[in-house]
Order: C-alpha cells, then structure tokens, then sequence
C-alpha cells in the first residue's frame, strides 16, 4: 500500500495540475460582503413613549396605597413618619442618657450586669420596632379592572328591574360559625375574614389589628408578632432603666442633700420624667394584647365587640378561638411568617 504523502504548499505557490481523472472543482463562489456592525439592542428607559423605552414597572412602583418604600420595595413605610420619628428619639435620647450618664457609677459601685442587660434590652426593642415599621403588615393587593368588572357583573347580575341588589356582603362558615364578608369599594373586592380596610395608609390589611402611628405602619398578620415583642421588651427596658436611675440617686445622695444631688445630675432627672410618665401607657398596652394574644382577638374586633354582646345583641362565640390560651399564643406569635402578596419586590 502506498504511503500518503503530505506536503505544505505555501500561499503563493500555484495549485498542483489535476490528473487526468480527476473531477474539476466548481469555480468558487464569489466571496459575501461583509457584514457591517450589528445593530445595537434597545435601550431601556425609564422614560419614553414606546414600549420599548419604558424600563418595565415593578408593583412597589405603582402601589396605590399611601405608604413610602425603601431597597427596591423591601422596606416600607406610612406616608406620614413624624410620631415615628418622636418614637426613635425618645427610645433612643434616653437610653442614651442613660449609658452615659447612669451605667459607669452603677458599674463601677455595683455590678457590671446592669450595663449588659441595658445593651440586651435595647437592642432587642429597636430590632423589633423597626420590623414592625418597615415590614409589609399583610396588604391585599386590589382587584384588577377586569377583577372589578367581572365582579361587579356578578353582583348585579343578582338583582332584577323590580327592586335593588341586596347588600354587598357574602356569608361563610368558619369553625360552626357564620362571619360576614364585606366589600371593600375602594378595592373593588370581598374582604376576607378579619380583614379591613385601613383610612391612613388606603389598604386593605390582613388579620388587620389597628393603625400604630408610634410604629408608622398599620398592625396586621405579617407584622403582629413583631409589635407585640415590641411593646413588652420597651416595658422591660423601660421600668428596668427607671428602677436604676432611682437607685444611682439615692445611692449619691446617701451623705448629702437629696435636692443637691439632683441639680448635680440633670439627665438622671430627664430620665426619670420620661420613663415615669411612659410606663404606665406601656405597661398597659402591653396587659391589653397579651389579653388579646390569650384570647385570639384583634384590636378592630375587641373595640367592634364583633364576638360579645358590645352591640346590644347576643354574644357569639369566636370562630378563632382555639380555647387554649396556649394554643392561641402559638397560633398568633408562632408559626412561619406568611409572605407578602401586594409588595413582592419581584417584576
């Protein structure tokens, strides 16, 4: 067999003569021009009249509530912010205060746990506050136009020429008891169970427990737990850093004048007037939810006395109630927090 041979032919030598036999080659077809710079993608924008120009909108975006948001919608707000900002001062000015002026004699004469449980104290309340300001409380998202228009056919579909549609209410059956369901007009739908509509922020809030404006964020499913944690550490944190300042002036005023001894330590003073005067509204506010939170039952439900006899008519049972105190603890503070529906940061 013959060996095959290779040889390198240089680019400018000529092709080699074709033998007798051999098949000619097709001419070479002419070569393609080549092709110009490609066309440069669109560009999006995040103003412009086309389609193409408008960069997509994400649902924080176009939220038609009245609240503000923060990192690309993870984090909102109320629309109005100044009682919540009198809340951070306060929290903070006095603890501050407080390490400053109190917690190196107390340390230094006593013990150096008091500054220690003071830090632990402190930044459990302000971890707590701020998930209940800027966490989504459990808002509905609102009927879309074709939802609202679909629905409202519905309803009118149940009335005839002769006499006007019934109420706008629907009826189901939780736990062998019969709970109404109100339409929401600014929402266009059917609130469901211990849902209602919020005047201050324009939402309709899950579970809706009241509107906070100490924390500037509706209270509801997704946020409860969060300000019920709240208000019991800050009566901790409060009674703790009251009972403590009255100890580091009576143990500077052992040997001297009592009065003296104040005029000597005027933030202890502006300490003591603070906590002295909040701590009664903390202390019950925070007695008031842990009834609540024993009972399943929401603020909006306790004052409409929607389950007892508040309104002049028989008492009804809570459909909620697990009639454990319990159970109702874990019901309402345990459990996965559920996700929010309206302000997904998603597209």
């Amino acid at each position: 067999m013959k060996d095959c041979e290779y040889q390198q032919i240089s680019p400018g030598a000529a092709p080699p003569p074709a033998s007798p036999g051999a098949r000619r080659p097709s001419p070479a077809a002419p070569p393609a021009p080549s092709p110009g710079p490609a066309p440069a993608a669109p560009r999006w924008s995040s103003s412009g009249s086309g389609s193409l120009g408008r960069r997509p909108r994400r649902k924080w975006e176009v939220f038609p509530g009245r609240n503000r948001f923060y990192c690309g919608g993870r984090l909102m707000l109320a629309g109005h912010g100044g009682v919540f900002a009198l809340t951070l001062l306060l929290i903070l000015s006095t603890t501050v205060l407080f390490f400053v002026f109190d917690c190196p004699y107390l340390a230094r004469n006593l013990t150096l746990a008091i500054p220690i449980i003071a830090a632990i104290l402190f930044f459990f309340v302000m971890s707590c506050l701020l998930q209940t300001s800027f966490t989504d409380p459990g808002i509905l998202p609102r009927a879309t136009v074709c939802e609202a228009a679909a629905l409202e056919k519905q309803i009118d579909n149940t009335g005839s020429s002769t006499y006007r549609p019934p109420p706008r209410t629907r009826e189901v059956m939780i736990n062998g008891q019969m709970v109404k369901l109100k339409y929401c007009f600014t929402c266009k739908m059917f609130r469901p169970p211990r849902t209602s509509h919020c005047s201050v922020c324009d939402n309709c809030v899950e579970r809706f427990d009241h509107h906070c404006p100490w924390v500037g964020n509706c209270v509801g499913k997704r946020n409860y737990r969060f300000f019920y944690a709240f208000i019991l550490s800050l009566s901790f944190l409060t009674a703790f850093i009251f009972a403590c300042v009255v100890t580091h002036l009576t143990l500077r005023s052992q040997g001297s004048n009592f009065l003296s001894t104040l005029k000597e330590t005027p933030a202890s003073v502006l300490e003591l007037v603070i906590c002295f005067f909040s701590i009664w509204s903390i202390l019950g506010l925070s007695g008031f939810h842990t009834y609540l939170v024993a009972s399943n039952l929401t603020t909006n439900e306790d004052i409409k006395g929607s389950w007892s006899s508040k309104r002049g008519g028989e008492a009804s049972v809570n459909p909620y109630s697990h009639k454990s105190i319990i159970t109702n603890c874990c019901a309402v503070l345990c459990g996965p927090l559920p996700p929010s529906v309206a302000l997904a940061h998603q597209k």
